[in-house]
C-alpha cells in the first residue's frame, strides 16, 4: 500500500490547518483583551487570501464575528464593523497566493485604516458623543487614535501568526509529501 498524498488530500490538510488557525484567532476573541486588540481583522484577511471558495472566504471572519458577539454582547454598530471586516477579506483577496512580506504588511495597515476610518465615522454619525460638524468628526477621528494603534497592532501581531503558522504548516504538509514520494 503506498503512503503517499494525493493532490486533493494535500489542499484538504491546507485548508484544514487553515481553518484551524481561523477558529483559534477566533477563539482569542472572546478571551480578555485590550479595545481593538482582537485577530479578527487579520482573520478577515488571512481568510480572504488563503481560502478558495469565495463563500468560506467571508463566512469564517463573519461568523467569528458574530460567535464572538454573542458572548461579548451585540452593539449598535454590528452591522458597519461587519461590513468593514468584509472589506477586510476583500483587502486579502487582493493578498490572494502573493503572500509576500511587502503585500501582507500593505493589506494589514490598509486594513487597519479602512476599520478606524469607517468606524469612527459610524460612531459620528450614530452617537452625540461628538458634535455633527467637521470639527466634532476629526474630534472623534483623534478620540479614537488609541484604538487605531491596537487595531494596527493585533493585526500585525495575528496576521503573523497566520500568515506565519500557515507558511510552517505548508512547509510541513511539503515535507510529508515528499518523504511519502520518497517511500513510493
Amino acid at each position: 500500500m503506498k503512503n503517499e498524498m494525493t493532490e486533493k488530500q494535500v489542499l484538504w490538510m491546507k485548508a484544514g490547518i487553515a481553518a484551524m488557525l481561523v477558529l483559534f484567532a477566533a477563539a482569542l476573541r472572546i478571551l480578555p483583551h485590550p479595545w481593538n486588540l482582537t485577530p479578527i481583522g487579520a482573520m478577515a484577511l488571512f481568510s480572504g487570501s488563503v481560502f478558495k471558495e469565495k463563500w468560506v472566504k467571508f463566512a469564517f471572519p463573519l461568523a467569528a464575528l458574530f460567535v464572538g458577539d454573542t458572548v461579548i454582547g451585540f452593539h449598535k454598530l454590528m452591522l458597519v464593523v461587519y461590513l468593514s471586516f468584509a472589506l477586510n477579506v476583500a483587502i486579502g483577496m487582493w493578498v490572494g497566493e502573493h503572500r509576500k512580506v511587502l503585500r501582507i504588511s500593505g493589506a494589514t495597515l490598509l486594513g487597519a485604516i479602512q476599520f478606524f476610518l469607517i468606524t469612527n465615522f459610524a460612531v459620528w454619525v450614530a452617537f452625540t458623543t461628538y458634535p455633527k460638524s467637521l470639527t466634532g468628526l476629526i474630534a472623534c477621528y483623534v478620540g479614537g487614535l488609541p484604538y487605531f494603534w491596537n487595531t494596527l497592532a493585533g493585526d500585525a501581531v495575528y496576521v503573523t501568526l497566520l500568515f506565519g503558522g500557515y507558511v510552517l504548516a505548508e512547509r510541513r504538509v511539503g515535507k510529508t509529501r515528499e518523504v511519502s514520494e520518497l517511500q513510493s
